[in-house]
């Protein structure tokens, strides 16, 4: 007889993290973490791990029995960290500063089981080279409302990715998961994804 299934819970409310984990083949539930996404001191890597732990952990201390799997993204321009942009003029200034440069696009994710307290991180890191937009395709796309939430101001997966030139590492880690390491992470916990290759 085989073990129950455990039950399996994204804390996010990032529909493309929804999306990107549907591609795993898993039944999981949406329980957002609800906790403020602001970035602890110290590396981005450090920080955005940190932070998906602990979106994971809010989730796990109110779920039950559960494996909660949480995730955090930023992006990253020599040093400066770009988040969500606040206003139209903050995401015209950081589509401004990412316009033919090269940035990072750091991802943490983290597992955390209830109510074992079981914990396990990894983050990955992905490199981005803008193409020299121009400022017209700038404001077009902050007119859209694209940006507004997305660390960075573009969405990779959308509109978004005609001002990409190149992407070099995981693609799916640009939109929100890397998707390689977080099945390796789930398949190391006896978490079944569908089998994709034969």
């Amino acid at each position: 007889m085989s073990s129950p299934r455990r039950r399996f819970i994204l804390a996010s409310a990032s529909p493309r993290r929804a999306d990107l984990l549907r591609q795993l083949g898993l039944p999981f539930d949406v329980i957002p973490s609800e906790i403020p996404e602001v970035l602890p001191p110290g590396p981005v890597k450090d920080a955005v791990t940190a932070l998906a732990l602990a979106k994971a952990r809010a989730v796990a201390r109110r779920a039950g029995p559960a494996v909660v799997l949480g995730a955090d993204t930023a992006v990253v321009l020599a040093g400066e960290v770009f988040g969500k942009p606040e206003s139209p003029d903050d995401a015209r200034r950081m589509l401004r500063a990412l316009r033919g440069r090269e940035h990072e696009v750091i991802t943490g994710v983290a597992l955390v089981e209830a109510p074992s307290g079981r914990e396990e991180t990894a983050a990955v890191v992905s490199r981005v080279l803008m193409r020299e937009y121009s400022e017209a395709e700038i404001e077009a796309y902050v007119g859209s409302g694209e940006p507004f939430d997305k660390a960075g101001a573009y969405a990779v997966q959308a509109a978004g990715g005609a001002l990409v030139a190149t992407v070099d590492g995981c693609y799916s880690n640009v939109v929100g998961l890397p998707l390689t390491t977080t099945r390796r992470l789930l398949v190391s916990w006896g978490i079944e994804c569908q089998q994709l290759l034969s």
